[in-house]
């Protein structure tokens, strides 16, 4: 995940996807849903109810309970199976470290692995069992870790109830959840620290034990608790499938920031109440989701649930084994188009530090699109020469803690910026973009965000009103001092070369490089051109241009049309495909992929 700590409440309606939907019927609203699970407890059934963190499980219950009074209905709360708060907290003070002088606002951790067991009392969660399997009635157990592998074959239904990682956050962030086993309360920042390392990955894993097993019977997507919706995990695979078979696009989350800016803000008419738009998460794969929508009702998932049920159909089988299910790129749009400043000067870690620090999947690399430019526009990559990296840190050093300014240019390279420049950025590159552009960012698989900022020109935090904190000791263990100047243009800036042409058309490398594991092209075309998706998934962004349609050759009517900006994936699925322009003049979409 990206420590997507402050989301703007807003659900894009543009960003949904029509389906047929032949065959699925949800059942609508909080009383209903209810209703239905109630009437299978009268009839004696055994139920476990688990979710997502932050999801209203309890208000479900509680109505649950209401239409089971009397009927000798019995309701376990899956949290009396936790061992006590001060034992957890003890357990995972190992994934949370508190070093200040190292990481200043504790924002870093380790990933915690051992799932809802590692947190229970494993004498209560068997007791539970073999009461399970004694008990005559209906029985219900909700709640975190409700469906823990040693209780899943105690059930006849398994649900699991999915929020939005948006709406998690929100729930958090006002104070409608708390971490699981949590004693007493902590600042927002370390509930959401432990969230990500902790809870969010747990019920992540929790979630994909259960598709992967085939050990999930219902689904209910509950980011509107009063208008939450049910589906058997059949009419869930069958509505993924149908998304699957056509190009789709994500619901983006948006996010505000010191440096926002404001193109993307006009562009997609977003609310008037946010003060700018800084991140665009259009595609990263752990924070978005899918809508689909019929002309009866529309239904909300996690992106990565998709992800989870679909596995080889979207990513591909080399995409698939090769990152062990997860989608393995992110992309998301910054935006400082007339805004206050840069972002941050920052790198981020290799393969070594980040799995060996983190317990994560891999190396962080990035790569930056130029998409528009204003005035003076720059993408400040690399430093000046082979000094610059040790003066520059001692700078940095220097000026922490009194808040004086230093002159970063002297230090830190930079490439004028213009539409269609492609930048790489290998782990342990430093790097910023400057003030006045929108640039599409493209990354490899994390799922926490290791930026590790160097300099940030002093500014305050609008969250906190503290001076934004750096990490100059975790930089200065992963930075890349010998990646000057020269370096960069003779290595990472536009380099590729045509790959293939026809008479109105030609699609281009414009970035690849040996760290970096997918390969960055244009796709320009006046009229329309085709593609194969040849076995894994292509990402595509419509960069410069109106509209266009990218549909299946199969089956023309599977398609998405793309408007400006518009980011789609293609499924590998897919195989062949067309790209039509709607609009006027010659377009651009640019198409990443997995290198072969």
């Amino acid at each position: 995940m990206s420590f997507m700590f402050h989301p703007f409440p807003y659900a894009d309606p543009n960003a949904v996807n029509p389906v047929t939907a032949r065959g699925v019927s949800p059942v609508s609203g909080l009383a209903n849903v209810a209703s239905s699970l109630a009437a299978l407890l009268s009839e004696g059934k055994k139920i476990g109810i688990d979710s997502y963190p932050g999801a209203d499980l309890k208000s479900l219950v509680a109505v649950i309970e209401q239409k089971c009074a009397g009927k000798g209905v019995r309701i376990i709360d899956a949290d009396t199976l936790l061992k006590p708060a001060d034992e957890i907290t003890e357990l995972l003070r190992p994934y949370l470290p508190e070093d200040r002088d190292e990481d200043p606002v504790l924002l870093y951790g380790r990933r915690y692995l051992d799932g809802y067991e590692g947190l229970q009392q494993a004498k209560k969660t068997a007791a539970l069992k073999k009461d399970l399997a004694a008990a005559a009635g209906g029985v219900l157990v909700w709640g975190h870790g409700a469906l823990v592998k040693a209780l899943r074959s105690s059930y006849d239904r398994r649900v699991w109830m999915d929020v939005t990682p948006r709406t998690a956050v929100l729930a958090f962030k006002n104070g409608h959840a708390k971490n699981v086993g949590a004693g007493a309360a902590q600042p927002y920042n370390l509930v959401m620290r432990r969230n990500y390392y902790v809870d969010f990955e747990t019920a992540v894993t929790e979630r994909w034990s259960l598709i992967r097993q085939n050990k999930l019977d219902l689904y209910i997507s509950a980011d509107i608790p009063e208008k939450m919706q049910m589906l058997s995990f059949r009419e869930l695979k069958s509505l993924f499938a149908e998304l699957n078979g056509r190009p789709f696009r994500c619901r983006p989350v948006y996010l505000e920031g010191v440096w926002g800016g404001w193109y993307i803000h006009r562009l997609r008419h977003l609310p008037k109440e946010m003060r700018n738009c800084a991140w665009v998460f259009d595609m990263i794969p752990m924070e978005v989701s899918l809508v689909a929508k019929t002309d009866k009702w529309e239904f909300e998932a996690p992106f990565f649930t998709f992800v989870q049920v679909m596995g080889e159909k979207l990513l591909g089988k080399q995409a698939y084994e090769q990152f062990g299910g997860f989608f393995p790129i992110r992309f998301n749009y910054d935006d400082t188009f007339h805004s206050s400043g840069n972002m941050s000067i920052q790198c981020h870690p290799d393969e070594k530090y980040v799995t060996t620090h983190h317990s994560e999947l891999g190396r962080q690399d990035e790569s930056y699109y130029v998409c528009v430019t204003g005035q003076g526009a720059r993408t400040y990559l690399g430093f000046q020469n082979e000094k610059s990296c040790e003066e520059f840190f001692a700078e940095a050093r220097r000026v922490e803690h009194n808040g004086e300014k230093i002159d970063y240019t002297k230090y830190i390279n930079w490439v004028d910026s213009k539409p269609g420049t492609q930048v790489m950025i290998p782990a342990g590159t430093v790097h910023a973009s400057g003030r006045n552009q929108v640039i599409l960012e493209i990354g490899s698989l994390t799922i926490g965000s290791y930026t590790y900022k160097l300099y940030d020109y002093q500014r305050t935090d609008p969250q906190t009103g503290l001076t934004r904190p750096i990490h100059l000791k975790m930089g200065s263990r992963v930075i890349h001092g010998e990646r000057t100047k020269e370096w960069v243009n003779a290595n990472v800036v536009n380099h590729g070369g045509l790959v293939r042409e026809g008479a109105d058309w030609k699609e281009i490398i414009v970035g690849e490089h040996d760290l970096l594991y997918f390969s960055l092209r244009n796709l320009i075309f006046d009229t329309k051109m085709e593609d194969d998706t040849d076995g894994t998934f292509h990402v595509l962004a419509l960069v410069d241009g109106e509209k266009v349609r990218v549909a299946s050759k199969a089956d023309p009517s599977r398609c998405y049309i793309m408007n400006s900006m518009d980011i789609i994936v293609v499924p590998a699925d897919i195989g062949e495909y067309t790209l039509e322009n709607l609009g006027e003049g010659t377009v651009t979409v640019h198409k990443t992929l997995l290198k072969r």
